[in-house]
């Protein structure tokens, strides 16, 4: 049997090819070649490799290399970043979970064959009857099982239990109850008022252990479609989360209630306090942040399970903002359910950049004249939180972490800083926003882009703008598809950074010279240029050389002389005072939504847009 890895991850184009044999780029760098004038090849790397990446392997030489098949993977493409080592999900119970774990207004009740096929795959997995990837988990019961629940006990009658739901549960609940563990039974039925048979068993849980008995609590209030305090919300989390004792030892808490507890507040929309509790939860998980020293630092939090169909811009963007001094911090992961996309991680290991570099090694490079950014992984940052993937994986839907994940200061600055966070979903602009300023931050913009689906976008009062990006040079053009490979993304990356004009050079340049603009940077006053800079930038190949010094230095080994974590970060009362800003932006016919807030006063004279600028044509902007 042979396994090859396809397509080749080659790059080539004008001026520059990444090539590559490593099917692991986490262990071998991957070389950059550059072409000279003469036709010979300059090269940025260890070694040099010439030869593009295509791993062919029989089952021989995999069985020498001690290798499964599972485990050869081809970098150039998202969905391969998946750690092999996660148990697979029950995909019939998956699929249910798709359409039963949401929100009172999208949830899909089940048919009843549907219905009758979800509850007897999870009879005969607890029974034993299914195994390794057939097998229903933990965390799967946990998450469907609260779905019905909160369903059953406080959405509204449309998308309660169908017809078929309660005709496949009357009859499937009398031999689940023999079988399933407490925990799930107390799950389906907290309070014996749903069930009938078998109900008294739910009332009288409490869970095993401190942490669990607190978590049970909660759960018996989010089941019933309520919400938690602050501090509630926080000690279960802290309690949780901690999977590990230092002893290495378990906590005992139970993956069926944790999932439950983590999807059901998704489905009740969790309340302001609640998201502020798991936003800030962990913020002393490794101590202080490190404070850069550094004029100005931007936190870019993209969503973290990527893009799976269009160009995603924001590590050429920051490397086009560092070279006007505009520092930036990125962060995410390699790999993020439910949709498995295009990450930064993803793209900084297959160009051979470190990314498990510390919170005090990226200060290091933030603050460095010749870099000026960084990307911290949450594994690095956070590992508590990156501790749950396989979990997220097993709920399906995204969970609060979703949101707040992407509202972190990992690192701090001693100068002004700004938050821009991606989104998907309607209805959480305000609650990111909200978390924005309870950061402090002096600026932040919400950004809703291609990814997600269009809409026609949110009406503010009190302020309105049309601009024609036209007007500044730009023709229309349709958002570069990438779908799920890497390469390609990097490709167009590179290929803009080295001055290729075409539509991915117009959005690194639309995204870093607007983001300047709205977040009230240094010389963005006037957007033409703001929008100018980030051209010159890239056109002198200045954005290209900080992206590859980033690759060199991260791999170098960083010793700070001296930590700086002490001190306050910046406040908006640091600045000139004056009312927030919110804003609305949409882009015609293909909208881009941003809403935004700036701790000081500035006419709005600009092109606002957001990440993944879908075309150069008319924008209307809304805010007050």
């Amino acid at each position: 049997m042979r396994a090859q890895l396809t397509p080749e991850p080659s790059l080539s184009f004008s001026s520059i090819r990444i090539n590559s044999r490593n099917p692991n780029p986490s262990r071998i760098p991957t070389s950059l070649h550059f072409l000279k004038k003469n036709g010979g090849h300059r090269l940025l790397g260890r070694k040099p490799r010439l030869i593009a990446t295509r791993a062919v392997l029989d089952s021989a030489t995999t069985e020498q290399l001690g290798l499964n098949e599972s485990d050869i993977r081809n970098p150039a493409i998202s969905s391969t970043y998946r750690n092999s080592k996660l148990p697979k999900p029950n995909q019939t119970v998956l699929e249910a979970q798709a359409r039963v774990c949401t929100g009172p207004t999208q949830t899909r009740p089940l048919s009843e064959e549907q219905a009758f096929k979800v509850l007897d795959t999870i009879l005969r997995s607890v029974r034993g009857e299914l195994k390794d990837e057939e097998q229903v988990s933990k965390a799967q019961l946990g998450a469907f099982f609260a779905g019905m629940t909160i369903r059953a006990n406080a959405f509204p009658e449309a998308t309660q239990w169908s017809e078929g739901e309660r005709c496949a549960m009357k009859k499937f609940w009398p031999q689940l109850v023999r079988v399933l563990p407490p925990d799930v039974i107390f799950i389906a039925d907290p309070e014996g008022s749903i069930m009938g048979f078998g109900s008294a068993a739910g009332p009288h849980f409490v869970g095993n252990g401190t942490s669990e008995m607190r978590l049970v609590g909660a759960l018996r209030e989010i089941l019933a479609g309520g919400h938690l305090g602050y501090e509630e919300v926080q000690g279960v989390l802290k309690d949780s989360f901690a999977l590990k004792l230092e002893d290495g030892n378990s906590t005992g808490v139970s993956e069926s209630l944790l999932s439950a507890f983590l999807i059901g507040q998704r489905m009740n929309k969790e309340t302001d306090r609640e998201l502020k509790a798991y936003c800030l939860a962990f913020d002393d998980e490794l101590g202080p942040a490190p404070v850069a020293d550094v004029r100005s630092l931007t936190h870019y939090g993209e969503p973290y399970d990527g893009n799976t169909r269009y160009f995603r811009s924001t590590l050429f963007v920051s490397a086009v903002r560092s070279c006007y001094g505009e520092s930036s911090l990125l962060h995410g992961v390699e790999w993020m359910p439910p949709k498995g996309g295009v990450t930064e991680e993803q793209m900084l290991k297959f160009m051979g950049a470190n990314t498990n570099l510390s919170l005090h090694q990226a200060k290091e490079l933030i603050e460095d004249n010749k870099v000026g950014f960084a990307y911290i992984s949450l594994r690095e940052a956070r590992p508590s939180l990156y501790s749950l993937i396989g979990l997220r994986e097993q709920i399906k839907k995204r969970p609060p972490l979703a949101t707040t994940e992407k509202v972190q200061q990992f690192i701090t600055a001693k100068g002004r800083e700004s938050i821009v966070a991606g989104f998907y979903h309607e209805g959480y602009e305000e609650p990111l926003l909200m978390l924005m300023k309870r950061r402090g931050v002096h600026s932040g913009l919400v950004i809703k882009g291609e990814e997600a689906c269009e809409v026609d976008g949110v009406s503010l009062q009190s302020f309105r703008l049309e601009v024609n990006a036209m007007d500044y040079g730009f023709e229309p053009t349709d958002t570069p598809r990438t779908d799920r490979s890497v390469s390609k993304n990097i490709e167009l990356g590179l290929a803009a950074l080295r001055g290729e004009k075409g539509p991915t050079y117009d959005r690194i340049v639309l995204n870093a010279g607007i983001v300047d603009h709205l977040l009230g940077c240094d010389g963005a006053e006037d957007v033409s240029l703001a929008l100018e800079r980030a051209k010159e930038a890239i056109d002198s190949g200045k954005a290209l050389k900080k992206l590859l010094n980033y690759i060199k230095m991260s791999n170098k080994s960083f010793i700070p002389d001296s930590f700086d974590v002490a001190g306050e970060h910046p406040t908006p009362s640091n600045h000139p005072p004056s009312f927030p800003l919110p804003l609305d932006v949409f882009l015609c016919p293909s909208p881009v939504l941003t809403f935004g807030y700036r701790s000081f006063g500035r006419s709005l004279e600009a092109l606002p847009s957001g990440d993944s600028v879908s075309s150069t044509r008319s924008l209307r902007v809304m805010g007050y």
